[in-house]
């Protein structure tokens, strides 16, 4: 515990700008990093994202000025809070809230395909937290308000925002559910949030789906139960509008506000942004704008005014396997232990009977691609590949749309590259790399294409191909995440690994 008061009490001392002290960064945590929720205790911020199929799931963000943002850690760590047998990119942890009250955390979710809706609890926003606790309302995107000494609960089953209040410390429902709005119109009624403020209970929720139509619109009452008062000016949020049509970011949407220390109000959303015409492949990302809220009175977003976009400067992470991974680490479903073992200084992936199309449980390592630009570098410096097995890195969009370069040992040792797609499966490109036992990989992008190549020294690379961007993108696989860099393999038929020296994860201007 020691330690874990350590980590955060760095995090915090570096993060002790006040709000507005710095130039607005937007995405704020950019990458797959969806459906946004926000707490606010004292000086601190947490944020908590959906994981879907990726273990560990739900990663928590801590911020003391709403731009500077570190992942500080996952909610969902064991396999027992979070099982995922058969989740692919339509399935697993859906929007999470996070809330704090009275000296305890709630994370409250839905696990979509094995269990439905649950809550966890924590001292401490590092945990540990505990086991899922179920609930009996379901629908999606569930969230709490603690108000008058009471836990109330909000979820949209079957396309209406369904309210009823739960005992916190069991999750035991103590009312029955009851409908109390179903939004201005627009399809999917999603992602509601209740605050309490100047005698009104605000309802906020999301709707027109979480594509090009998304949007935030809020409703009120004085009495929690409604009815309720639907703003005159809905949208308070969206880009599909004359405003904003030309704008990278779209698909703004699933929005949660909170209150800064010096009384101003943030909401922060997901938004996608466009590459190569109409698509995205980094998946939703978090952003943040400024709201006016006057007492009494109805949110305004960042004035009715588009979201702009300014990218964080680039950064660089390099991972040496001789310590334990970083929390931005995720794997496939819930991962097999035995097929991951930091060995050496080394990461020795073992390979794995499915590959990542059949998606059960296949061994896989990686990291959210969190800008258009970036290199992602790796070395295998031992391949003890069997016939028919292969390792290598992989941009995964999800189980029917990823691109792979790999060592492959079929009749002799080659590097290959193929794509994905659904029911595709080509070879794009294959090279004979004779009895080289240490080999280098490299995948980049410029946002428009995924460029490959090898070596065999790590000094001169051989171009192997490219992919564009638009075949690993949410409008040609479909799914609800986006692109992850990672280490893969697969193929045993008898005891077969590969060692990963390094990582290291560049972003380009």
């Amino acid at each position: 515990m020691k330690n874990k008061h350590f980590v955060l009490s760095a995090l915090l001392a570096a993060a002790l700008l006040p709000v507005g002290s710095v130039a607005q960064t937007n995405p704020v945590i950019p990458g797959y990093h969806p459906d946004p929720s926000i707490c606010r205790v004292g000086q601190d911020y947490y944020l908590v994202n959906s994981s879907f199929q990726y273990f560990p799931g739900v990663p928590i963000f801590h911020s003391r000025n709403l731009q500077s943002w570190q992942q500080v850690g996952n909610v969902l760590t064991r396999q027992s809070q979070l099982p995922l047998e058969g989740a692919s990119s339509w399935l697993g942890i859906y929007a999470p809230t996070i809330r704090y009250n009275d000296g305890t955390f709630y994370m409250i979710t839905t696990n979509v395909g094995n269990g439905g809706n649950f809550m966890v609890t924590a001292p401490s926003p590092l945990g540990p937290w505990s086991e899922p606790v179920w609930l009996q309302q379901q629908g999606i995107d569930p969230s709490l308000l603690f108000d008058g000494g009471k836990c109330y609960m909000v979820s949209n089953p079957d396309n209406m925002i369904t309210l009823c209040e739960i005992d916190p410390s069991t999750g035991r429902q103590l009312s029955e559910s009851r409908a109390i709005w179903q939004g201005t119109g627009g399809r999917y009624p999603e992602g509601p949030h209740i605050y309490r403020k100047d005698g009104y209970y605000y309802l906020l929720i999301s709707e027109g789906g979480t594509e090009l139509a998304h949007s935030i619109t809020i409703a009120r009452s004085r009495d929690i139960y409604g009815p309720y008062e639907a703003n005159p000016h809905n949208p308070i949020l969206t880009h599909c509008n004359m405003k904003a049509q030309s704008s990278i970011i779209q698909g703004t949407g699933h929005g949660d506000l909170v209150q800064a220390p010096d009384g101003s109000w943030w909401i922060t959303f997901l938004g996608f942004r466009f590459y190569n015409g109409s698509y995205h492949h980094m998946g939703r990302e978090t952003f943040l704008a400024p709201v006016e809220w006057p007492e009494g009175g109805w949110p305004v977003v960042n004035g009715g005014e588009p979201i702009q976009m300014n990218e964080r400067q680039p950064v660089t992470v390099r991972t040496d396997f001789d310590r334990p991974l970083g929390p931005e680490w995720v794997y496939l479903q819930n991962p097999d232990s035995a097929c991951y073992q930091l060995v050496g200084g080394m990461m020795r992936l073992r390979c794995s009977s499915s590959d990542l199309k059949t998606n059960r449980r296949p061994t896989f390592l990686g990291r959210r691609q969190e800008r258009a630009a970036f290199s992602f570098d790796t070395k295998i410096s031992r391949l003890e590949l069997t016939a028919g097995a292969e390792a290598g890195i992989c941009a995964y969009q999800m189980h029917e749309g990823y691109v792979q370069a790999c060592v492959s040992n079929s009749g002799g040792n080659y590097i290959k590259l193929r794509l994905n797609l659904k029911n595709v499966n080509v070879l794009l490109a294959k090279e004979d790399i004779g009895q080289a036992r240490q080999v280098w990989l490299r995948m980049s992008s410029d946002g428009q294409n995924y460029q490959f190549a090898w070596s065999t020294d790590g000094l001169q690379f051989t171009a192997l191909g490219q992919v564009n961007c638009s075949m690993l993108s949410t409008e040609t696989v479909g799914g609800f995440t986006g692109v992850t860099l990672g280490l893969y393999a697969f193929g045993a038929t008898q005891p077969a690994y590969a060692d990963f020296d390094y990582v290291e994860y560049r972003e380009e201007p």
